[in-house]
């Protein structure tokens, strides 16, 4: 178990004024040719990327290896989750040629894995399945050989449109529990945790060759024993992925970080995730949900096959 324990925040309260970042925290701003080459190529599709909006301390590095996560469905949220820097309000109606435009883009980046996500969607009926399953469809169309991961929300646990999405037969799906039951009411109010690992458990069930991962972000306030149930719970739903990174405040209006993890917390978090059974733990201060997933990908296709 890690070895230092995180301090339980009361429920009417909130977190302390933040830790000063430490230095394993520093992200070198070093931008290449191939950051600004894809820069514009989004722009020219008009299309988002969760990199640019959730201010993913990655980005330079991801895009300088010409990797990026699209962001589907617009960039407003329906949801106010007070970790996420998305915004938030009553967004516009899909876009129809937003499957095909993301199709194209990875075919120019010439991905051989693509990551797919969205804003929650709560004013659609389907809650946005329909584009992911034509994203999925339109990607495969246009670039036979590249993997796809869709990473959803959680439909307010309604299965009709998780089966739209696996129909679409997705290589993984991904869903993030983002933190522990006991912060779920105030960090991400409109969200149930028993609708999140419904989503995971019912994916694997209805299409059982596909991959399922999930996310954590420590440092809004759990416990490492929180944070170690949560991590047995999706092992019980049988998710194959897990990604532990560290919260970063995006802004002052945010919720505050309660404490760094420390590199060695993390390590440590990956090999008891490794002896639950995982398939794959990347867990670092500063994993989020796609670092690494093309990676991840590849290796996990030699373990299956």
């Amino acid at each position: 178990m890690c070895s230092v324990p995180t301090t339980v925040v009361a429920e009417d309260e909130e977190p302390a004024r933040p830790p000063r970042r430490p230095e394993w925290l520093r992200v070198p701003l070093r931008e290449s040719p191939a950051y600004h080459e894809l820069k514009r190529l989004m722009r020219s599709l008009r299309l988002h990327t969760v990199c640019e909006e959730a201010n993913c301390p990655n980005i330079r590095e991801c895009w300088g290896c010409r990797t990026a996560t699209f962001l589907i469905l617009g960039d407003v949220c329906t949801r106010a989750c007070r970790f996420c820097n998305v915004r938030s309000g009553h967004p516009a109606p899909p876009d129809p040629e937003e499957p095909r435009r993301v199709a194209e883009a990875v075919r120019v980046l010439g991905l051989r894995h693509a990551v797919i996500t969205s804003v929650t969607r709560d004013d659609l009926p389907d809650g946005g399945a329909t584009v992911f399953a034509e994203v999925i469809r339109q990607i495969r169309a246009l670039n036979p050989t590249c993997t796809v991961e869709v990473l959803i929300p959680d439909f307010q646990g309604d299965l009709e449109p998780l089966r739209v999405v696996m129909e679409a037969r997705p290589d993984v799906l991904n869903h993030n529990v983002e933190t522990v039951p006991r912060l779920f009411p105030r960090v991400q109010p409109r969200n149930r945790y028993e609708w999140s690992l419904s989503i995971l458990e019912n994916a694997h069930r209805m299409a059982p060759g596909v991959l399922t991962k999930s996310g954590l972000m420590v440092g809004l306030g759990e416990t490492v024993e929180e944070v170690l149930a949560v991590m047995a719970d999706l092992r019980a739903v049988r998710v194959d992925v897990l990604t532990i990174g560290q919260y970063l405040q995006p802004t002052r209006r945010h919720w505050p970080v309660e404490r760094y993890y420390p590199p060695e917390e993390f390590e440590e978090f990956r090999q008891r995730g490794r002896e639950m059974g995982f398939r794959w733990v990347e867990s670092g201060p500063l994993v989020r949900s796609s670092f690494h997933a093309a990676r991840q990908m590849e290796t996990l296709q030699e373990v299956i096959r």
